[in-house]
């Protein structure tokens, strides 16, 4: 999510990418549940095509953006969490190192 605009407290301007592993993929605007998450779509980009307020009927593919004005809490909730990088341990030397 990116920030665009803030507006008023707690509401702002954001664009969301759908991932091709996204519950919105094949669903269209109406099915999506943004609008009962009080998020309206602005703006659909698509490759090289700009949809400008899109109608409920417009089905979302992978790696299409939305241009959203609503909540920012509830466009955050919408971000899958990543998964926690392991941090790789060096193995100790198996001969101990001596200074000298």
């Amino acid at each position: 999510m990116r920030e665009r605009l803030s507006v008023s407290t707690g509401y702002g301007v954001a664009e969301l990418v759908v991932h091709g592993d996204a519950d919105l993929v094949g669903k269209t605007l109406g099915e999506s549940g943004l609008r009962e998450r009080d998020i309206t779509v602005l703006t659909l980009h698509r490759g090289t095509t700009v949809v400008p307020n899109p109608f409920d009927r417009h089905l979302l593919q992978a790696e299409d953006r939305l241009l959203c004005f609503g909540k920012l809490e509830e466009m955050r909730s919408m971000i899958p969490t990543r998964p926690k990088r392991r941090q790789r341990v060096k193995k100790l030397p198996k001969k101990p190192i001596i200074e000298g």
